[in-house]
């Protein structure tokens, strides 16, 4: 399970633009007026051979000043909950401001790895005034430019460094689904609804992983463990920022399961945080099921049902090949249904199609359709296979892979879907040098 490295510190001292270095892509907007970033922001990064999470924990504008600094403060609480290693950003043009001091005070106290980095050093003089930092008392420093990148190596060799080896996965281990979604969606209602009556079939599994429950579930000859990661640790401070928290949680779940199945509250729509959690588990290529909860309380017409999956389906696309299936944990419509499928999905994530068939099938579709030529040049794909990896990815090999545009790699992905059951899963296609 990889590490969650949090970068904290107070507003506009550059944590996004150091995010977007790390993740290598500019996914936080990223503006010199204090606070833009309203969202936290998740993305994978990988050093020296080590793959980690990394989170954004971007500022609030909330108000006035002491309530913007209590903000901050709890921010800084959740990360240190909840994150492995913490990077703590401060700015060598503004020097050590009072709020950077309450920071370092929280972080004196942690016991995590823990890095300084003091940001905005782009010349000799600026790398001189950084020695003022030794006075937070959090001993060394590391000098960088989130900007033009410099000294980030340097940093990032270090955290690597208290990064664990990742352990062999153990084989046979029963699959994993985490039942993830926004607080009251139902997630926990939905796992009680399964196991409710059948007490007997149940084990509870303490402290498999950190935050979250398992439960080794056995029924019509499906086995596997469900991972909830619903309400386990209520604490009195999460409750201001339940958002924060349940983002970090599904962070955590997505990332140690196979199948995430997404619960989501019919009364309140599709919202931001469920697309938030639904694009994590597709960077994380875990098979994806849509449950649609409380399904009873909706006013239905002709259409409701069909309207309500082609408005979902517009919000995740292109990856709309995903299951959606309406259910009430209340009248437990639908839930034994929920499991078969998310059991569905579990088996296209193992698909493996044998490399003679795949280019049996694919090369005559490639000749119908050939990748459209570019500047002049015909691009000619002469061989596929589906590589050894836990989840699907598939490389196509071509003469001149560079001139293959993204939507004839979604084409092949979809004729790939339509002759193989990939129905919940993210695909992955390469094309490469023949």
């Amino acid at each position: 399970m990889s590490s969650i490295v949090a970068i904290v510190g107070r507003p506009n001292v550059g944590k996004s633009t150091l995010f977007n270095r790390l993740v290598q892509r500019r996914e936080a907007i990223v503006d010199s007026v204090s606070g833009v970033t309203r969202d936290r922001h998740y993305g994978k990064s990988e050093w020296n051979g080590k793959e980690f999470s990394v989170i954004d924990t971007g500022g609030y504008v909330v108000g006035s000043d002491d309530i913007f600094e209590g903000e901050i403060r709890k921010q800084v609480q959740l990360a240190i909950d909840e994150a492995d290693i913490i990077v703590f950003v401060v700015d060598v043009e503004q020097g050590i401001t009072p709020m950077d001091d309450a920071v370092a005070k929280i972080l004196r106290q942690v016991k995590k790895p823990l890095f300084m980095a003091v940001n905005k050093v782009d010349n000799a003089m600026r790398d001189a005034d950084a020695v003022e930092f030794y006075n937070l008392g959090l001993g060394d420093y590391y000098t960088i430019s989130s900007i033009n990148g410099s000294g980030t190596g340097e940093l990032l060799d270090a955290v690597a460094e208290v990064i664990p080896e990742e352990e062999e996965e153990e084989v046979n281990e029963l699959p994993r689904f985490a039942v993830v979604g926004r607080p009251n969606a139902g997630k926990s209602s939905f796992i009680n609804a399964l196991i409710g009556e059948d007490r007997n079939i149940v084990t509870n599994i303490a402290g498999t992983t950190r935050d979250s429950i398992d439960t080794k579930y056995n029924r019509y000859g499906f086995e596997f463990n469900l991972v909830d990661t619903a309400g386990i640790r209520k604490k009195s401070k999460v409750k201001e920022d339940l958002e924060f928290y349940s983002v970090m949680r599904a962070v955590r779940a997505i990332e140690h399961c196979d199948i995430a199945i997404l619960v989501v509250d019919a009364t309140r729509d599709f919202e931001g945080q469920d697309e938030k959690i639904f694009w994590l588990a597709e960077k994380n290529r875990k098979g994806i099921i849509i449950l649609v909860n409380k399904w009873d309380l909706v006013e239905k017409q002709t259409n409701t049902m069909r309207d309500f999956e082609e408005h979902i389906r517009k919000k995740i696309a292109p990856f709309t090949d995903v299951p959606i299936v309406f259910i009430s944990v209340l009248t437990k419509q639908r839930i034994f249904k929920a499991i078969e499928t998310a059991v569905e999905v579990f088996e296209n994530r193992k698909r493996r199609i044998q490399t003679s068939k795949l280019n049996e099938t694919m090369l005559e579709i490639m000749d119908h359709n050939p990748p459209p030529a570019t500047k002049g040049k015909f691009i000619k794909i002469k061989y596929c296979m589906q590589l050894p990896t836990h989840t699907p990815q598939f490389a196509f090999f071509a003469n001149l892979p560079q001139y293959i545009r993204d939507p004839y790699r979604r084409y092949l992905e979809n004729q790939l879907r339509e002759r193989y059951d990939f129905k919940g899963v993210p695909i992955s296609i390469y094309f490469r040098q023949k």
